[in-house]
């Protein structure tokens, strides 16, 4: 087996992928029992998710930030995130207790440009998932999104989201 291409999966693909797959050879396909991948993103299907249909969100950018083209997914449901404020100063977001601090300690710091985003979220997806350099997948029931290693190699990263879309931020 490719030893990078498998150190690319997330240790909770792996897990799935251990529990589901058998034939070897299959364990890095773009889609086998335990995942679908789309370039750098792999959906792994949940069995029983509970939404609330008021908080499914459409159309829905997934991003690696730092300039990627988005991938865009049909129906974006999330779960379990931080909120937090962030700007160009503290790229990394400010709680709601720091946020407060800082704009006391800062006059100037309202101006600041500040952006309400959500991070280290679980994001489930599902139906049409698409990218201009991929094909166009379609994921039956919901799917939890894992981003590969790739990032983890070079430096510790976390997730925020926006109000549309999904974007990786330094730690």
């Amino acid at each position: 087996m490719d030893t990078t291409m498998e150190a690319l999966q997330p240790r909770a693909v792996r897990s799935v992928v251990n529990r589901r797959v058998k034939r070897v050879k299959d364990r890095l396909r773009r889609r086998n029992k335990a995942f679908v991948r789309q370039g750098e993103w792999f959906f792994v299907p949940v069995q029983s998710l509970r939404v609330e249909p008021r908080l499914i969100l459409r159309n829905e950018r997934l991003s690696r930030g730092g300039g990627s083209k988005s991938h865009m997914c049909e129906y974006v449901y999330r779960s379990g995130e931080e909120v937090v404020w962030v700007c160009r100063w503290y790229p990394r977001g400010l709680t709601e207790i720091g946020y407060r601090a800082v704009l006391r300690a800062f006059s100037k710091a309202k101006n600041w440009g500040w952006s309400q985003m959500t991070r280290e979220p679980t994001v489930y997806v599902r139906g049409r998932v698409w990218h201009p350099d991929h094909k166009t997948i379609v994921l039956d029931g919901w799917h939890r999104v894992l981003m590969n290693t790739e990032r983890e190699w070079s430096a510790n990263k976390n997730v925020a989201v926006f109000q549309k879309g999904i974007s990786i931020f330094d730690k």
